[in-house]
């Protein structure tokens, strides 16, 4: 799933989720329900929230949601208690007005709200602020979020990104294959080879390619490999001067292996407890490691944060259900009490990204000796544990799912303490946990988990 820079892995979350401890979600963006000074915050969600069926519910009705965020929006304070009574009662009428009034300033006075591909868009003469909302069953403002920021211009979707990233890898490659067929001495050939290698390493190294369709990465290959046949040529090629040549593909080449083998070994000096690997069969990391390694990482306390997908060879699909990994069981990585559990968020649809709470579903785990396990982006009305509840290892949570700040199915694991994210590590899995490795679940804590 490489990103646009090639850097891979799932597009990075745009939006985050902060506990009240301040310590942050996924890629924290501060935003949601009004602060005192009116710059955002979400409304504090504790709550467990399936539906009767456990199916997580129908597709929101998108046109309600934006008709009651309107309608809230346009309503003098005292009709509040009517129509939010929740984010009311979440963080109180204050925090309320000054993040309503912070929107207006934004915006230069709200005169719509819309369902945009983005997300809820609330609307005025000076721009656009992104929202998320959802309903009780009564029709009125359950949950909020609202964006600390106007939107600015509209970002290509993730799809497209993805798309885009792997007609880059492709020319790539492809341009230092055909280099290796043009030229006519023995060193530039040696130059451009080397080159290739430091290209292919790049893509096989550096991305996340078993997280790619077959029809993404053998191509990527196999054009490889055409260029490595022109070495059918060397025997009727001089020897040449073109050292130079050589030594800059011989130094990309190193410099690759020695920062990959860096990355992949990378600690923070900040190990949390051995838990147990909280997922059964063999899951793929696309996030995971050292900062050129891990889109996490330039945020303090998931820096040590991994997403875990389950690989197959059908490539991107319309519905999260169909990807291997959609519904696979969550079990708790270890003993702790619950101090957030949250449901009812819808999924996203796989290859876009609308604004939502960046840990969509999740639960998070404080064990007792004060480090924060948070899992998250779990499948709506599947999460089976509710706040201030005492878990075991091996406890069933939840489901994998696509819930927040999430293009495709799968589970972002860390843990943190005081705000600083910790190296995690497994019972049973040895060596580094890093992008590009496949790990194995297995019996977790006595409990038999299904693969």
């Amino acid at each position: 799933m490489p990103t646009p820079d090639g850097s891979g892995g799932p597009v990075p979350d745009r939006s985050g989720v902060p506990t009240p401890d301040g310590s942050g979600g996924p890629v924290p963006d501060r935003s949601g329900v009004p602060t005192p000074d009116g710059s955002g915050g979400p409304v504090p969600d504790r709550s467990s929230v399936p539906t009767p069926d456990g199916s997580g519910g129908p597709t929101p009705d998108r046109a309600a949601q934006a008709a009651a965020l309107r309608d809230f929006l346009a309503a003098g304070p005292e009709r509040w208690p009517e129509l939010a009574p929740a984010p009311i009662a979440a963080v109180g009428a204050e925090r309320l007005r000054a993040i309503v009034e912070a929107t207006a300033a934004r915006v230069g006075g709200v005169q719509d709200v819309v369902d945009d591909p983005g997300g809820l868009a609330v609307l005025g003469p000076a721009g656009r602020v992104l929202a998320w909302a959802r309903l009780d069953a009564e029709g009125r403002l359950a949950d909020l979020r609202i964006a600390p920021a106007r939107s600015g211009r509209r970002e290509m979707p993730a799809g497209w990104q993805i798309q885009l990233a792997r007609v880059f890898w492709l020319l790539l490659v492809g341009w230092l294959a055909a280099a290796c067929w043009g030229v006519g001495q023995l060193t530039s050939w040696g130059g451009a080879v080397l080159s290739l290698g430091f290209g292919l390493l790049l893509f096989e190294g550096w991305n996340a390619p078993a997280a790619e369709p077959w029809w993404s990465r053998r191509p990527v290959e196999a054009v490889a490999l055409l260029g490595l046949a022109s070495a059918w040529r060397l025997p009727r090629l001089p020897v040449g001067d073109s050292w130079t040549e050589l030594a800059v593909g011989a130094g990309l080449l190193g410099v690759a292996v020695i920062g990959l083998a860096r990355a992949r070994r990378h600690r923070w000096g900040a190990p949390a407890g051995e838990y147990h690997f909280p997922l059964r069969g063999s899951w793929y990391i696309v996030q995971g490691g050292g900062r050129s390694l891990n889109h996490h990482a330039g945020h303090p306390e998931q820096r040590g944060a991994l997403d875990l997908v389950r690989t197959g060879s059908g490539g991107p699909r319309r519905e999260p259900e169909h990807y291997p990994a959609y519904g696979e069981q969550v079990f708790a990585p270890c003993a702790g009490v619950v101090v957030a559990a949250v449901d009812g968020i819808e999924d996203q649809r796989p290859g876009t990204l609308r604004y939502a709470p960046a840990y969509g579903n999740h639960v998070f785990i404080e064990t007792a000796d004060g480090v924060l396990v948070k899992l998250a982006h779990l499948r709506p009305g599947s999460v089976r544990v509710t706040a201030g509840q005492a878990v075991a290892a091996g406890e069933l949570l939840g489901e994998v799912g696509n819930s927040g700040n999430s293009t495709e199915p799968h589970l972002h694991l860390h843990a943190e303490r005081a705000g600083l994210g910790l190296d995690l590590r497994f019972t049973g899995i040895t060596g580094g946990l890093h992008r590009g490795r496949t790990v194995h679940g297995r019996t977790v804590g006595g409990h038999t988990v299904r693969g």
